[in-house]
């Protein structure tokens, strides 16, 4: 259960932060980059809110999930399915780039690092 609260406060927190990138930054790096770093610990910390003890390679499977949703970006998803909604179309996106792809890696990345070290303690 101890868990399940910080992956439930974690969500939340970064949830909040989502929010407030989206709707109040208009930078060349906090939105694009940091933005995208954060969604895949966002979905990671989702999943792990009903799967508390995780699954073996779980933040492989976000990544993939991400890749999967920019794929969809690259297909124009949005359009295809004529969603005018802001706050649908903010999270599904609406631009194909490489460069998220890299983000959501690095994002995995720091969610493996930060497993590894509270295992640890």
């Amino acid at each position: 259960m101890k868990k399940r609260i910080f992956y439930i406060i974690s969500f939340l927190v970064i949830f909040c932060v989502e929010v407030l990138i989206a709707l109040y930054v208009r930078d060349n790096f906090v939105r694009p980059y940091i933005g995208d770093v954060l969604v895949v610990v966002l979905v990671y910390c989702f999943v792990r809110i009903f799967l508390p003890t995780g699954i073996p390679r779980m933040p492989f499977y976000v990544f993939l999930f991400a890749c999967f949703v920019e794929m969809m970006q690259y297909f124009q998803l949005a359009e295809t399915l004529g969603i005018t909604n802001r706050v649908a179309r903010v999270v599904l996106g609406s631009t194909f780039d490489w460069a998220d792809i890299a983000c959501y890696a690095v994002g995995c990345v720091l969610i493996i690092l930060f497993e590894r070290l509270s295992q640890r303690k």
